[in-house]
């Protein structure tokens, strides 16, 4: 789609000037007067900073201990402060904050390596190296992303830097050249693409941000136009992977790696080409691809989540608003502007962002924005993902989520059949997402972890067995049905189970009877005292029975009530949350409930 395209673009490629330099200050001064205060304010807080060095313990750190976290928070935090205070001068313009960015420059571009320790390596799922070779440069996540930062570093400042001294651009670019633009060129990185490799967000995310550095600044026409028509070749590679039906099996937090640097690489593509590309915005898949993110919201900071995506996923803003407006979709970019509003002032800035383009975005983007009118009503629709069995349902109270695919997804965790239900924008029975990446969450002992299990999930284990990972460990015979009274859906999910523990079949029929209740019901073919069904929840469950039914009732906190009907309850767990990831989303303890069946099948119903 995009390579051939690509391919019949005979014309000279046009700058590309997506806002205004520091230079033109009409533009800038025109800009939105609230976000101009916080920006030069948020300059003024890294006026004087110390941009940390990183040293080669610091680098080795990774190999030794598996945390992450440690260089990654010295690395981020100088792509934070460079962009703060570049925004901060384009917004004043009194010299107040040039010294510092000079600074911030000069300290990133002499960081040995722009990988972060836990990609450095060379092949696919290859143990990392302990330290960087930097006659080889890796062009992971963030190594492209530092390309981008100093690329818009450059067409921002350009001239007030090269009145200082021309070799501060000069070092720019010599940089982009070494570390970006020559091994994009001339090394495979899986990431890139060929045909047969499976994709994931870093395609499009290292896509964007490579074009961002090369067509930001100035360079060789020939070199430019390589990198143009590679970023298409892998583009089509990343539309690849996904289904007509536009779906991120890697979640709603994924897509802002994924569906909106999709649509950035647009619009540079279509920037550089008099708008080659414009015409490929009315295509299904990526229309599908665009309107996903309003889908899985349930409500306020709330998503469907399963596999490494977390419920939080991050609030929606201009990204989704401006890739809403060229899509043609009006609730979606209503859905936009009303979670930045929502946001506000912390969407202004988006101040823990690395990318300083995104953030420019932001800038010219936050006027339009503010002023879009967000009072009419908005509704989300009962929807069915085919290419990743992803079921969501909805009424008035609940939103039913139910994940029908199989343990092969990118981030993926041992899920499948596993269910989510909101209450009134209220999390009753959850997926917990996933804690803070260290060495061991990227490697073969990745479902050594908790979070990453079925026993963790709305799932059964049975004969002391959990489900397996890989492509083959999947939901059969999955059928739904989408209606006005109800909506539901069924699968056969023993074929996610390892064949040792003797499951011949394992049924789960999940329904939103709407206006009414959910109810949840399985059907097995392995004997009683092999079956334990897990149920994760937010809220503290307290358990009582119905007198005239015999049947076990659970209060989830103050939401609602889960009845059972042919099990019992063995025992209600509390489970404290310490990891950071997890306590920015679960304030509080959560719990897992164990449920015995006493039949082959057993019925709850949530009310």
């Amino acid at each position: 789609m995009f390579f051939e395209l690509a391919k019949e673009y005979r014309h000279p490629l046009i700058p590309f000037a997506p806002f205004a330099p520091i230079t033109d200050r009409g533009a800038w001064d025109s800009l939105d007067a609230q976000w101009r205060k916080e920006a030069i304010g948020l300059g003024e807080k890294y006026l004087e900073f110390s941009f940390p060095y990183i040293s080669a313990s610091d680098f080795m750190d990774f190999s030794k201990t598996g945390n992450r976290v440690r260089f990654e928070s010295k690395s981020f935090a100088k792509r934070l402060a460079l962009s703060a205070l570049v925004l901060a001068e384009c917004a004043e313009n009194k010299g107040r904050f040039t010294q510092d960015i000079i600074n911030g420059i000069f300290s990133v571009c002499e960081e040995s390596a722009w990988q972060l320790p836990a990609h450095n390596s060379y092949i696919r799922d290859c143990p990392q190296l302990p330290l960087p070779d930097t006659t080889a440069p890796v062009l992971d996540l963030f190594a492209c992303e530092t390309g981008a930062v100093l690329a818009a570093a450059y067409y921002l400042m350009r001239d007030p830097l090269d009145k200082i001294s021309p070799f501060i651009t000069k070092r720019i670019l010599s940089e982009l050249k070494h570390r970006i633009f020559t091994p994009y060129l001339n090394v495979h990185f899986w990431w890139m693409g060929n045909g047969n490799e499976p994709m994931n967000n870093w395609t499009i995310w290292c896509t964007q941000n490579v074009l961002l550095s090369a067509f930001l600044t100035d360079g060789n026409e020939d070199i430019r136009y390589d990198i143009f028509l590679k970023a298409c070749k892998s583009t089509d590679y990343f539309l690849a992977e996904y289904g007509e039906d536009g779906c991120c099996d890697e979640g709603a937090q994924y897509y802002r790696h994924a569906g909106l640097c999709l649509f950035n690489t647009m619009e540079i593509l279509n920037a550089i080409t008099n708008g080659r590309f414009a015409s490929l915005y009315e295509d299904t898949k990526i229309r599908n691809i665009a309107s996903y993110i309003l889908n899985v919201h349930i409500d306020d900071k709330y998503y469907v989540n399963f596999a490494d995506c977390s419920p939080a996923a991050g609030r929606a803003g201009v990204r989704e608003y401006l890739f809403a407006r060229r899509t043609g979709n009006k609730a979606m970019a209503q859905f936009a502007a009303d979670d930045f509003k929502k946001d506000l002032p912390a969407s202004l800035l988006l101040s823990s962002e690395n990318n300083l383009y995104y953030r420019l975005q932001n800038a010219f983007t936050a006027a339009g924005i503010r002023g879009c009118d967000t009072s009419l009503p908005l509704s989300r629709r009962d929807i069915f993902y085919p290419s990743t069995g992803l079921f969501i349902a909805r009424d008035e109270q609940f939103c039913l989520a139910v994940k029908a695919g199989g343990n092969g997804d990118s981030h993926n965790h041992n899920d499948t059949g596993s269910f989510t239900v909101y209450k009134n924008g209220k999390p009753m029975f959850i997926d917990i997402g996933v804690e803070s990446y260290t060495k061991k969450t990227f490697s073969s002992r990745r479902y050594e972890i908790w979070t990453m299990q079925s026993a963790y999930h709305n799932l059964p284990t049975v004969g002391g067995f959990m489900q397996k990972d890989g492509a083959e460990y999947k939901a059969k015979d999955v059928v739904y049905r989408m209606e006005k009274e109800v909506c539901d859906i069924e699968m056969d999910i023993s074929g996610a189970y390892p064949p040792e523990c003797g499951l011949l079949f394992y049924k789960r029929h999940a329904a939103l009877y709407k206006g009414k209740y959910i109810t949840i019901e399985d059907s097995f073919s392995v004997p009683l005292s092999q079956v334990v069904i897990s149920l994760m929840t937010y809220e503290k469950p307290v358990a009582s029975h119905l007198s005239d039914k015999n049947s076990p009732t659970v209060s989830i906190g103050s939401l609602g009530k889960m009845q059972i009907e042919g099990g019992s309850i063995y025992t209600i767990e509390e489970i404290p949350v310490a990891d950071p990831r997890l306590k920015a989303v679960w304030e509080h303890e959560i719990y897992r409930i164990l449920v015995l069946p006493d039949k082959n099948s057993l019925k709850i119903l949530i009310s």
